[in-house]
């Protein structure tokens, strides 16, 4: 069956648990200078809609990114023939321009069970992953990206349980670090945009300490952005934690529908044996849980317990919280213009090759 995409207004983009697939996340996209589109996939046959972002990346060239997309994933046999196919419309829909589609997928990876049933510490080489998602497809074109946009393998946690049962759940050393926040009385609030700042110099100095790339201020400021229409769903908040005057750590989480996730994280030189994030953490799964969410995604972690990769401290931090890694296929790359499409991942390999915490995706898409 061929796939068919129409084109509609982005408030009418159906409601999702997924926050980088919402209205309010296309719109926060507008303000930092990227072109939204919203489609509908086979109107006539399903209510699946995805939203698809577009930016220049040089003179007479596009870029066409679907973040966290499409939400609605075929079965694992066909995933390249379903994204060559879509690939294909997206061009007829927005043009010769774009260089390539890029697709940050949310869809379970096809090595998900080899990972935990193996205890694999990673995936396979890119090539191998290529033949795999390629099977079945025409044109042999769909690429692995040399970065993953989002979160390859993230941590999450069931917060339907009550709160005992969800502290039980933890490890012993993430239980006491939380109740010591409590003891050196570390207060947690939600805090006004007016604190925004507050948290922009905790995230620059946490970028000092971990030497990670530095988002603009413009960024977080778009996502509070008053120029935003007031939505209740999906709601962002701002979490500081504070001691006496001084604030020690903060977070940014997203709510939608029935999933909150964390967004941003940030924390001070001063003050870190307070334990101000553990103390975040728990208030936001509170909050979540107050808010009816079912899961808190706390991001990205390694794909496995191995002390050799650069998310290994996440993974040790995050999984003390509980919850099971899922592994999904990170990103994918259709290639149009091939000439473009080098120079642009050349760049990108290079970008991660300096960075020793690696590519960031606020590089190009702020």
């Amino acid at each position: 069956m061929k796939l068919i995409l129409k084109q509609k207004k982005l408030q009418d983009l159906y409601p999702t648990d997924i926050f980088f697939q919402s209205r309010y996340w296309g719109d926060v996209k507008t303000l930092l200078g990227w072109e939204t589109y919203a489609f509908d996939i086979n109107p006539s046959l399903f209510k699946k809609d995805m939203l698809v972002l577009v930016k220049p990346i040089g003179r007479n060239a596009l870029v066409a990114y679907v973040p966290q997309g499409p939400e609605h994933a075929p079965k694992p046999e066909n995933y390249g023939s379903y994204l060559e196919e879509l690939s294909e419309s997206i061009i007829e829909q927005i043009g010769p321009n774009i260089a390539f589609i890029r697709y940050d997928l949310p869809w379970e990876s096809s090595y998900a069970q080899e990972m935990q049933q193996r205890q694999w510490y990673d995936y396979p080489e890119s090539r191998i992953r290529e033949m795999r998602m390629n099977f079945g497809t025409k044109n042999f074109n769909l690429k692995k990206a040399p970065v993953d946009m989002s979160f390859a393998d993230t941590c999450i946690l069931n917060i339907e349980s009550n709160e005992e049962n969800l502290l039980s759940q933890m490890k012993p050393k993430t239980r006491y670090n939380i109740k010591l926040a409590k003891r050196k009385d570390v207060c947690i609030n939600i805090a006004s945009i007016k604190e925004l700042p507050v948290f922009y110099n905790l995230y620059c100095e946490t970028a000092r300490r971990n030497d990670f790339f530095l988002s603009e201020y413009r960024y977080f400021s778009a996502l509070f952005s008053s120029k935003i229409k007031d939505y209740i769903l999906p709601e962002i908040l701002l979490l500081l934690a504070k001691h006496t005057q001084d604030a020690i750590a903060g977070i940014i989480l997203a709510i939608s529908e029935k999933r909150a996730i964390f967004l941003y994280g940030a924390s001070s030189n001063n003050k870190r044996n307070h334990m101000g994030t553990y103390a975040l953490h728990w208030e936001a799964i509170r909050y979540a849980r107050s808010r009816q969410c079912s899961t808190y995604n706390m991001g990205a972690v390694s794909p496995s317990n191995d002390p050799n990769h650069c998310f290994y401290g996440l993974y040790r931090f995050k999984t003390g919280f509980g919850g099971r890694i899922f592994h999904n296929n990170g990103s994918w790359d259709y290639p149009i213009n091939k000439n473009i499409y080098i120079n642009f991942r050349n760049w990108e390999m290079m970008s991660n090759h300096n960075s020793e915490q690696g590519y960031s995706l606020q590089d190009w898409s702020n």
